[in-house]
């Protein structure tokens, strides 16, 4: 009986030290990321920038039932909380990756995963920070109304977009070589961003590239956040665009995780 008691004792003291470790990690990751002016100012400095430029604008513009500045909140949400975690896990990650920093941390007792959980973790909250400024400034200046259930929907979606998108950047950190990174993730994010209708409706796009849109996983997302406010395209599925989410999401992880696990057995 004693000995299952202390048996129990020292699962919960390590369960606690792991997640003391997991909790400081992410921290730590997180005010990186916030100290690194180059980082923090662009991810919410542009798609704020444009938001001000392209939504502001349209303030009162009523297009078919839909108030333009409030969609235009939505798409400029998943553009930012997109950029964070393309920028943040995949040009960081392959960044660290070429200067070793894998290996340093392998090499101490911090459990491997813990590192990339806090990069995606922190990631998700510069996500979070980026549509909660954004929402703020649409119903300041914008005219822009959100109830509480709306806002709380919003940053539901935010973290879904984040996890899904953070796959994404952990298998482009290591394809890429960290010279190319940032241009390589420009090439992936800015196309795949108007294609997916992120900076205007995709009903004013030349007809040819609107078939295109559905192949985005940004215009899924997109979708699912528009839908919020009852935007999303008409006859659009949202068990389509979160089944396309999450198999997009699968799809990423499982690539990652196999390539991940090469390299390990390679090191």
């Amino acid at each position: 009986m004693a000995t299952t008691a202390v048996t129990y004792s020292m699962e919960a003291v390590g369960r606690e030290r792991t997640l003391a470790v997991y909790g400081k990690e992410t921290k730590y990751e997180f005010l990186h990321l916030l100290r690194a002016k180059s980082f923090s100012l662009a991810v919410i400095g542009f798609p704020l920038m444009f938001y001000v430029l392209f939504g502001l604008s349209n303030k009162h513009v009523v297009d078919n039932g839909v108030n333009v500045t409030k969609a235009m909140l939505g798409g400029y949400a998943c553009f930012g909380l997109i950029g964070a975690a393309l920028f943040g896990i995949g040009v960081g990650l392959a960044s660290e990756l070429n200067y070793g920093w894998l290996e340093l941390k392998r090499a101490s007792p911090m459990p491997v995963m813990a590192y990339l959980f806090a990069k995606c973790a922190s990631a998700m909250v510069f996500g979070i920070l980026i549509v909660s400024i954004l929402s703020a400034v649409g119903v300041a200046f914008g005219g822009v109304t959100l109830t509480s259930i709306e806002l709380v929907k919003m940053l539901g979606v935010t973290v879904a977009g984040s996890v899904s998108f953070a796959s994404l950047g952990l298998l482009l950190a290591l394809l890429m070589p960290a010279n190319a990174a940032p241009g390589l993730v420009n090439l992936i994010y800015l196309p795949m961003s108007y294609l997916s209708g992120l900076w205007m409706p995709i009903k004013y796009m030349p007809h040819w590239l609107q078939h295109m849109a559905p192949l985005m996983p940004m215009y899924h997302l997109a979708q699912l956040m528009l839908s919020v406010y009852g935007y999303q395209e008409p006859n659009s599925s949202l068990a389509l665009h979160w089944n396309a989410l999450i198999g997009f999401t699968l799809v990423m992880l499982g690539l990652f995780w196999l390539d991940f696990q090469r390299k390990e057995r390679n090191a």
